[in-house]
């Protein structure tokens, strides 16, 4: 059982009766819930709250959800969990392209809403922020400088081809993500890519013998079996 005041989440749906029911749910699991009923209430409530994670709804009366996720990562990392009718593949990883965390489809499982909002909120907390331009990870191990656009590895520059780099660069930025291979065509890759999406294994071969130090047991570019990838790799002070 969850303990009590785990957070403050505010809903953003113009439907009042879906802000009800998803918020029965997650003040039974001890969270502090708002609701908003537009793009501009949200807007307000964020700078009144300061909530913990955001649910949003992509079609809303007055400013679109893709507008109010673009302005909230201007300024803002708090997790949002993208809520909304839009099915389409395309549509979900422009969702997550954009900055949104996590995407659910309605019709939805409440409970199953709030489940992935205590999974992200931990993963949120246990996360360390990392500067946008220098990342170093496993006490410097691996140094990107995504203003040069370099890649170093044990303080030696690592030659990277560009689609190399970019599936590198998108897998830090969305640490935990686990990624299909069709995510890292989209996002990373921006959808150029004619080749088969088994291609990505390549690339991802191709990084392992490039910036892992035992590429047979990688620390970086993890497998998660019946999904993809994701990143493993522990952010440090530069």
């Amino acid at each position: 059982m969850l303990k009590e005041n785990n957070g403050k989440i505010l809903i953003v749906d113009d439907e009042s009766k879906l802000v009800e029911v998803v918020g029965s749910y997650l003040e039974n699991a001890g969270y502090a819930v708002y609701g908003a009923y537009s793009g501009q209430q949200a807007l307000q409530l964020i700078e009144q709250v300061n909530p913990s994670l955001i649910i949003l709804d992509l079609m809303l009366p007055d400013i679109m959800g893709e507008e109010v996720c673009k302005m909230l990562r201007k300024k803002s990392k708090v997790p949002i969990i993208m809520l909304t009718a839009k099915a389409k593949e395309e549509d979900i990883l422009k969702g997550l392209d954009i900055g949104a965390d996590d995407y659910v489809t309605k019709p939805f499982s409440p409970r199953q809403l709030v489940a992935r909002v205590v999974a992200l909120l931990r993963r949120t907390n246990d996360s360390i922020v990392f500067s946008p331009n220098i990342i170093s990870l496993n006490n410097g191990d691996l140094v990107i400088n995504s203003a040069k656009h370099e890649v170093k590895k044990n303080g030696k520059i690592v030659n990277l081809t560009p689609n190399e780099y970019k599936i590198l660069l998108t897998m830090v930025r969305y640490p935990h993500k686990a990624f299909t291979r069709e995510e890292l065509i989209a996002v990373a890759l921006e959808g150029n890519f004619d080749g088969f999406d088994r291609t990505i294994d390549s690339h991802i071969k191709n990084l392992r013998q490039k910036i892992e130090t035992n590429p047979k047991t990688p620390e970086y570019i993890l497998t998660v079996h019946g999904v993809g990838y994701k990143f493993g790799g522990a952010y440090s002070e530069n």
